[in-house]
Formats: C-alpha cells, structure tokens, sequence
C-alpha cells in the first residue's frame, strides 16, 4: 500500500478519470471497501437531484446492481442518501438500522442484502453551492459486519475521509462526458468559440466551415446536453470540463 503522502500525490496529478478511478477503487479495497460508488450533480433543486443522465457518476459495481439501484432510481429513496443530501462528513450505514424506516426504504435495504450490500460508509462532500452535492458510497467486502467495518474506519477513518475527499476535489476538474452527453469534436469546438463570444460567422471563419454547418454543430451540441441555448450548452459543458480540453 502507497504510503498516505504518496497518495495524495498521485491523486492531485492524475490527468484524466481513467487513470484516477482504478487506482481509487484498488486503494479503498485495501481499507475493506471493495465497491463504490461516486456522484456529484450540479443540477440540484429542493428535493429532487436533477435529470440523472446529467450525474457524474463512477462506480465499479456490477451491471445488476447499478441497474436497480441507479436506473431504476431507488438510489432516491436509500436512507444513505437521504442523510447525504442534509448532511456533511461520514456515516456508518448503522444509520440504516436507527430510527423509523419507511416501506420504500425498506425496500431499497432488502434489494442491498440481496445484492451483498449490508455494511459499509458513506461520505457526504461539503459544498459552495446548494444546487451542487457530491457523495462517495463506500461498501465493504462480503463477509464484513459493520461492526468489523466500523471497528476499520475507528482505525483508519481520517486518513480515509481525507483521501475522497481529495479524490472528490480532483475528480471535478477532469473532463468528463456521461454516455449520452459526450460531444464530439466539432461540436466541442464551435462550443468553445461561442463561449469565447465569436458569431457563428465569426467561428465558421476560424474553423474554415459554412455558417450552415457551425449552425449544425451548435444545434447537435445543445441537443446532446439537453438545453434550449447555445449560452446553457456552454455552461453545462463547461461542467463536465468538455471545454478547453487539451486532447492527447
């Protein structure tokens, strides 16, 4: 195991999510924590957590389990959540069992056991905005009681809240493109020349296109981000960190 100073080098250099993730999820393992999962949204409003195709997400669960708990949303209604999103800092998932639990979260709790998920912590990242929330879920090994589990984060829980959060912080300055928000070239291009002020006149000349077709890419472009104007779809490119980006 890299020693924690090494860590955290590495973790503020790494140049894309390709490089950091695996290495994230491999030094979690060895704390206990085999399956994660990570989101941040920027798209926050009162209690809904915005369109889920505009997440930032990173897991290494199975397909299985990422369908139910993401795509079939009971994410929404996990009791985890509910605590990330009033909540800074870490928590035991011993929470899951305090207090009244409501039949929907009962239901997302049994699909968890089915699936193996039954200790583990997660982790609320602070935040400078109301409309922003990151959270990391850090699920512990099969085999592992959250007393063992709560027993490790005793010992090694500082050092682990201080590393995601980190991870955190540099995961939001990489590029990032959700499978249906990736841009293409062209379409990243007339983006950033529109976010830099030129006309589509203007960056048909720079780009050394038709005024029809810098008009195309822009309207792909908003289409792919799912926006009205070319003024959202630089902003929310801007986001994921699809401007600028220097390729290679």
């Amino acid at each position: 195991m890299k020693a924690l100073k090494d860590y955290l080098h590495f973790l503020t250099t790494a140049g894309s999510l390709e490089e950091l993730w695996p290495e994230h999820v491999a030094r979690m393992a060895d704390y206990g924590f085999d399956r994660l999962i990570y989101g941040n949204t920027v798209f926050r409003s009162g209690s809904s957590l915005g369109d889920p195709d505009d997440f930032v997400i990173l897991s290494n669960h199975s397909k299985e389990y990422l369908e139910g708990f993401l795509h079939k949303g009971l994410y929404h209604l996990a009791p985890m959540t509910k605590w990330a999103l009033e909540n800074t800092g870490a928590a035991s998932w011993r929470l899951n069992t305090c207090g009244e639990i409501t039949k929907e979260q009962r239901k997302v709790l049994e699909f968890n056991r089915k699936m193996g998920v039954v200790a583990g912590y997660t982790i609320s990242f602070p935040s400078p905005s109301s409309r922003r929330k990151g959270a990391m879920s850090l699920c512990a090994r099969r085999g592992l009681s959250q007393e063992e589990v709560d027993a490790i984060w005793d010992e090694h829980g500082a050092d682990i809240l201080l590393m995601n959060n980190v991870a955190h912080l540099k995961i939001l300055s990489l590029p990032y493109q959700p499978p249906k928000r990736a841009l293409t070239q062209r379409q990243r291009q007339a983006l950033e020349w529109a976010g830099d002020g030129l006309t589509v006149q203007d960056i048909a000349t720079v780009m050394g296109l038709k005024p029809a077709t810098v008009e195309k890419h822009l309207r792909l472009a908003r289409d792919v981000l799912a926006v009205e104007s070319t003024t959202q779809a630089v902003l929310k490119a801007a986001f994921y960190n699809q401007m600028y980006v220097i390729d290679g």
